[in-house]
Parts: structure tokens; sequence; C-alpha cells
């Protein structure tokens, strides 16, 4: 097997190829697609724990690497299991049978949602996974053995789909673009190799160019400012919106409404990575070893799915999502250990607050419950 630091290097002469082919510059999206989906270099493209609740175990008195971080499903099963709960009117309400999951992770996601279907006697066609890394895939297909004949993987949308769609964490995870005010000009910035060291290695370093990009709305002053645009996300959606017939989606990720993501405050922008439950905010560095993301800007997405024909359900924080549908009632039947990691779902400073949960749906629209009681689809 090879070793992270042989990884890393050959990523690092893949990503340095990519950038002589560009005349000396890419853009900090495909940077960001290179360093985490190349074929079996990427960081979602090879082998490395990633989902977990612990940044590393001890065997033999060894510190033997964990996981970069944690989701909701691996914080506590109920978060699934209440998800299962909006799944389940959705399919009823559009008259579908499938559930599609984009970016599965470990599987734990559809793990709890299947046992949760499967405890009320809900019926599906199948459960489809659309995830492009092999090595979560295999994760999946361990996790997922008990549904072995109901869960199918693919690593395209069909040109015509049905369904339910679910994606947690999965728009963070998209390439962005980085956009640069400095003394008042805009520039996009991007990554180059930097000048050899006394080593001679060569690394990665930034640099702007002039541009015509713009973020979707002004931002006051004239004070340098750093932000994302997010034209494959964005794009992501219109797509999904272009080939779903009739059914509904539900996404959960972290991020703000428009006008809370390009205040004139948030000027150093949301790039952030996570290796071993650490956050840092310098991607060029361990590329291909850490996790790099960017928060959400849910304005963007449901503009995108209103462009393709998806009609905004409802949109809230994560707390209220799942306390409408019923988590409360699921904690008070738990264990206190459960209750306890349950908490941590809603509560403000975790991460009730800070994820957010939108819906669309192509059809018939009704009321969901998941956005039952204070919607804030006025605010996108």
């Amino acid at each position: 097997m090879a070793t992270t630091n042989s990884l890393t290097n050959e990523l690092q002469t893949h990503i340095a190829a990519a950038i002589a082919r560009a005349s000396g510059w890419i853009g900090f999206d495909t940077f960001m697609d290179l360093a985490l989906y190349t074929p079996g270099l990427g960081y979602y493209a090879h082998g490395s724990a990633k989902f977990g609740s612990l940044p590393y175990t001890v065997q033999d008195g060894a510190r033997v690497a964990g996981s970069d971080f944690v989701t909701a499903p691996e914080i506590s099963p109920l978060f699934g299991w209440t998800l299962a709960q909006q799944v389940i009117e959705a399919l009823q309400v559009t008259g579908t049978a499938q559930v599609w999951e984009f970016g599965a992770g470990s599987g734990a996601l559809a793990l709890q949602v299947l046992h949760a279907l499967q405890a009320q006697g809900v019926t599906l066609e199948r459960y489809t996974i659309v995830d492009i890394s092999g090595s979560l895939r295999e994760r999946q297909h361990a996790t997922l053995a008990a549904f072995a004949g109901q869960v199918h993987w693919v690593d395209a949308l069909p040109e015509r789909m049905q369904g339910v769609v679910l994606g947690n964490e999965l728009l963070d995870a998209m390439p962005v673009k980085l956009l640069a005010r400095v003394k008042g000009a805009w520039f996009e910035r991007g990554v180059v190799l930097a000048e050899p060291n006394a080593d001679g290695q060569t690394g990665l370093a930034w640099q702007d160019r002039p541009t015509e990009l713009r973020p979707p709305i002004d931002i006051p002053g004239d004070h340098d400012y750093l932000t994302e645009v997010h034209a494959q996300g964005e794009s992501f959606i219109r797509t999904l919106g272009d080939k779903l017939e009739r059914g509904a989606a539900f996404l959960l990720d972290y991020g703000f409404p428009e006008a809370e993501y390009y205040h004139p405050q948030r000027h150093m922008g949301t790039v952030m990575c996570h290796k071993a439950h650490q956050v840092d905010s310098d991607p060029l560095s361990e590329v291909g070893q850490k996790d790099i993301t960017a928060h959400v800007n849910f304005t963007g997405v449901a503009l995108a799915g209103n462009e393709a024909g998806l009609d905004v359900l409802g949109y809230c924080n994560q707390a209220r999502f799942l306390i409408n549908c019923g988590l409360l009632i699921q904690m008070e039947a738990a264990d206190l250990p459960t209750r306890v990691m349950a908490q941590k779902l809603v509560m403000e400073h975790e991460m009730g607050e800070l994820f957010k949960v939108i819906g669309f749906y192509k059809g018939e629209p009704w009321q969901a419950m998941g956005f039952m009681h204070r919607d804030k689809t006025h605010t996108l």
C-alpha cells in the first residue's frame, strides 16, 4: 500500500503537470477538484479514514490514524431515523418509491434511513447511491451488507429519475472559485508552482489574476475581501432539476443565505480544511491528505433549483427541521448516552444553527413536516 508521503508527492506531481498544461496557473476550483477527486490520489479517492467520531485510535500503545471529521449520522443514529420520517412523507405525497443519496460517505445515513423505512413497513423499489469514490463505495458496501439486494450504486445520473433525493454535506465539497478584492479591484485567486525551497522541492502558491467575475451581490466598502462563488454546486442543482421528473430533494449542509454569506464583515471567505478533527485554512498544504470545503450559499442553491423547475419546499436550520420531524420524541425513548449525543444535532453551538436544510419538490406542492414551523424561506 502506498504511504501518505508517496500519495502526496504523486498528487503534487499530478497537480504540477496540470498547472504546466494551463500555462502556469489554475483556478482554485480546478485545484480543489484535483486535490479531492484525482483518481487514486485525491482526498476522496484513496482509502484513508475520513468519517468517524475519533481523530485516531490506539492499538498496542501506538497511535493509529483515525477519522478526519464527524458528520451527523456518525454522531447519532437518531439523525437518519428522524430524516427518514420526512423521506416517508415525501415518498407518499409524490407517489414515488425510490431514494437517491448523493455522496453517501461511510454509508451510515443510508443504513439508518433503510432501517427506519423497514421498521415502519415502507417498501422501496431501490435505494441508489451516487458516489464517484471507489474507496468510499467499498466502505458503503460493507456497511450496507444487510440491504445488499436493495441498494445500488451508480457514478452518474440517468437521463430521467423519480423519487426522494438526499444529500448530507454534499454541496460543501463541490469545488468553488475564489474571488479576491484587493485595493478595490477584483481578481480570481488561483494556484501556481512556488519557487523551489533550499532542498530543491517545489510547492504551491497563490496568484491572483484580473477577472470579470463578481459575487452575486455587491459587497459594500472598499476593504480587501476574499469570498467564493459556487458555479459547480449550482450547476449540480440545475442538473438535478432537469433530470428529476417527480419527487423531492432534501439537502443538509452548513452555510448561509446570500445576504449573510456576502456580508461585508465576512472578508476572509469560508474555505477551510479538516484533518484529524482539526481545522485549518491552508488548502495548499498536505494536499490530498485533508478535506477542503466551503460553506454553501443557499440563496444561490434555491435560485439554481428554480431555474431548473424545482420549487422550494422550505428552508430552516437543522435543529428546527429535526425537531419538526420528531427528534425530541425519539430522544425521549432513547437511553441517556444516545440522548446526549443527539443533542449535538440541535444545539446552537454545535450543529443546530450553522447547518441548514433546504427542500425542493417537482410536482404538486405540500406542507412538508420538516418545515412546518419556523420556515425561513423568506430569508433566501
